[in-house]
């Protein structure tokens, strides 16, 4: 009787855990969602005027929870469907970067307690972890600062655009014959 193992037997194939956790990776950043800070996160905001989009024009389709970024030359087309956000670089606690949009005052200048609020929420979030709570009674965003000197973040080696193109990918009105435009339109 032969006593060689089986060379194909996956318990002499398989690696050891030891192994694969010394094996030298680098996270890929695939997917950055676009929305606001949950309410029970801590999160911290880039700093600078390179990590955030000021003015820019989003149309959020509410029934698919989809942001889609509006390209300037077609805002006017769109004007009863958009915003205007102050796009900002973020990112939670747990390590997710996100792009967090904050509404700037509508064309006959107001602005509105809860926009307000967030953008003072972002000027915060610069230095400190903080966490954002809707106050309904209020009509703004409140805020509570981490008390445990959180460690800063880890920003990922990517740029602004980078971010951009990855979140907006499928997701950018360039010309009047886009899908979003058309089925507001009633054509498809």
């Amino acid at each position: 009787m032969d006593n060689t193992p089986d060379p194909f037997d996956p318990g002499v194939l398989r690696l050891n855990d030891a192994i694969s956790e010394g094996m030298p990776t680098k996270r890929l950043l695939t997917t950055v969602p676009v929305r606001k800070p949950g309410r029970q996160e801590f999160v911290r905001v880039r700093p600078g005027a390179e990590w955030r989009l000021t003015p820019a024009a989003i149309l959020e389709l509410r029934e698919d929870r989809e942001a889609y970024l509006v390209r300037p030359h077609l805002a006017p087309l769109l004007a009863n469907e958009i915003f205007v956000t102050a796009i900002h670089v973020a990112m939670s606690r747990q390590g997710t970067l996100f792009l967090w949009p904050i509404r700037l005052p509508v064309a006959d200048g107001r602005f509105r307690d809860w926009h307000r609020s967030a953008l003072e929420g972002v000027e915060l979030a610069m230095g400190k972890w903080i966490r954002v709570t809707a106050n309904m009674n209020l009509g703004a965003y409140e805020f509570s600062v981490a008390l445990n000197g959180l460690p800063e973040p880890e920003w990922p080696d990517v740029t602004f655009p980078e971010i951009l193109r990855i979140a907006f990918r499928d997701r950018i009105i360039d010309s009047e014959d886009h899908v979003v435009i058309r089925r507001l339109r009633g054509l498809c």
